[in-house]
């Protein structure tokens, strides 16, 4: 079983165990049900910013602790002030040290949009970005079927929420469906973390021309951002 793999596995435990605790009924009350959401695509086509997505990530599986005991309400706000168009926002908390609050504290300190940064493989977990205060959820290629990542998508649409599909490979391009907002071209295997900026450049030849796309991960010097701009990206997650 690969990262990815436990991941996943580890995750359907999380949403069964989330689903007894907190019920859909409770989550519908949060007062973000009846917020307007905040649209990324508009943001990532503004000329006024640079299309950069900052993360707030306390670890990962393939680094370790990155940085444990950050403070979500400064690091987002310092984002924000530096330029940033949206912020990510890690929720999975065995593999990656966030947590719904951290989203909800990022909600409360900034009006951007905010993507829910986790494994999402149920309708239920979609309800619970709504009522944390995301404005985009992501879905995974790697990890839907399908059928099931359209269906996640609809049903995203239906509470007011944009959809982020995650790709890393050619074959995972008939995926895309009427119900996604954005493209987000991994660098990143998820099966090994390994990372090639090639891929992006690769991908973004084989998007619909309208698609507002963005690359994901090892962005690390500007004249990298300046050679995906070239080449059609609307933004970075970063």
């Amino acid at each position: 079983m690969n990262i990815l793999q436990k991941i996943v596995a580890h995750k359907r435990k999380e949403v069964a165990e989330h689903k007894e605790l907190y019920p859909l009924r409770l989550l519908e009350r949060s007062i973000y049900f009846d917020t307007p959401t905040v649209s990324l695509q508009k943001y990532l086509t503004r000329q006024d910013k640079a299309g950069v997505i900052a993360e707030f990530k306390r670890r990962s599986p393939s680094k370790g602790d990155i940085q444990p005991y950050a403070q979500v309400e400064k690091v987002s706000i310092g984002y924000m002030q530096a330029g940033a168009s949206a912020l990510s926002i890690l929720t999975d908390s065995h593999f990656f040290g966030g947590k719904n609050e951290d989203l909800r504290t990022a909600r409360q300190f900034n009006f951007c949009p905010i993507l829910r940064k986790d494994f999402i493989i149920d309708e239920y977990q979609l309800v619970e970005a709504r009522s944390i205060g995301a404005d985009v959820i992501l879905l995974i290629a790697e990890v839907l079927e399908k059928d099931e990542l359209k269906r996640l998508a609809a049903f995203a649409h239906t509470l007011g929420l944009e959809v982020l599909m995650e790709l890393h490979s050619a074959a995972q391009l008939p995926k895309i469906n009427e119900h996604i907002d954005i493209v987000g071209i991994n660098n990143r295997n998820l099966n090994d973390f390994t990372v090639d900026i090639q891929t992006s450049l690769e991908l973004a030849k084989q998007l619909p021309q309208d698609m507002i796309r963005i690359s994901e991960s090892g962005i690390r010097k500007p004249a990298e951002a300046a050679l995906l701009k070239k080449n059609g990206f609307h933004g970075f997650l970063i």
